[in-house]
């Protein structure tokens, strides 16, 4: 054993002094060293070596950095679906609030006409209630003055009359209904008949008077109830669009109500009445026939504007 460990310092200390003299002819020989045949020898052998290490490594090493930008791009997938999600809430929630705008103004201007004090309310369902089939529920009630039998309507005309009223909801019986039935009244003759629903049928007129003259085109208002209950006057009802043969007792007509039933959002409770009948004022302006104007002093309908 001590023979081999003598062996090895002496293998060692040759391995020593023969580094040391390539590294002093390597670095006195300059450009010209010997040493360099030797190098680009090693270099030519070991370069193919380290060239498919490198071909065999690279794969390896994309494919760990592949996976982290992999969970990188995850991240950023998810950030930019939330933000499109979070859009799309905004732009829904924009244009809700734009239509109920419009639709408040709208209220805020038939109310105005008509001299209504109303309540607005938000309708929170549709359906059949309480033994009616046409029906709709409102987010206000008894706490806000809302009480049985006050008419009900919208921007557009009349939507129907409370049936039920509770604390903070209250059900409205739609003017479709087919258990519905409204006193009113012709724009254009006076004449005044009973307006009834149908359902997702058109509304049907039955006028009192079988002789009654009625077209398409005429315009029917709210005729009004005993105390203001269930209908106040003056609200638009709608416009007949067909009219039956004269029966032996009765005139009957078809009439398409003003109100889109089925998209109902934004309506009014009529707390108050107005003091006196608004008449037609209600009814939205007549177009004016293209070409021509309105005269001076006159409304669309040609009525005289008050104090003309």
């Amino acid at each position: 054993m001590n023979r081999d460990t003598r062996r090895t310092r002496i293998v060692l200390a040759l391995l020593l002094v023969v580094s040391l003299a390539v590294v002093t002819l390597d670095y006195r020989g300059g450009d010209q060293s010997p040493v360099d045949s030797l190098r680009s020898l090693a270099a030519g052998a070991i370069g193919p070596v380290e060239g498919a290490a490198a071909a065999v490594v690279r794969p390896v090493s994309d494919t760990v950095g592949a996976l982290g930008d992999l969970g990188s791009q995850h991240q950023r997938i998810t950030s930019l679906q939330k933000k499109n999600a979070e859009l799309r809430t905004k732009v829904r929630t924009g244009q809700l609030a734009r239509h109920r705008a419009a639709e408040l103004d709208k209220l805020l201007k038939v109310s105005g006409t008509g001299r209504y004090r109303v309540t607005p309310a938000q309708v929170i369902a549709i359906g059949s209630g309480r033994g009616f089939s046409w029906t709709a529920t409102l987010d206000v009630g008894t706490r806000d003055g809302v009480r049985k039998d006050m008419t009900v309507l919208n921007g557009d005309g009349l939507v129907g009359r409370v049936v039920h009223a509770s604390g903070s909801t209250s059900t409205v019986l739609l003017a479709v209904d087919a258990t519905s039935a409204v006193g009113s009244r012709l724009e254009s003759s006076m004449e005044i008949g009973v307006v009834n629903g149908a359902g997702r049928d058109p509304l049907q007129l039955q006028l009192l008077d079988p002789q009654a003259k009625v077209a398409a085109g005429d315009r029917l208002v709210t005729f009004g109830s005993e105390g203001d209950a269930p209908y106040v006057p003056g609200v638009p009802v709608g416009k007949v669009v067909h009219v039956d043969k004269p029966g032996a007792l009765t005139r009957t007509a078809t009439v398409r109500p003003y109100v889109d039933f089925t998209s109902l959002d934004l309506v009014g409770v009529v707390v108050s009445p107005p003091r006196t009948d608004p008449r037609d004022s209600v009814l939205p302006p007549r177009p004016t026939p293209s070409g021509s104007t309105a005269p001076s002093g006159a409304t669309a309908s040609g009525a005289s504007r008050p104090g003309g």
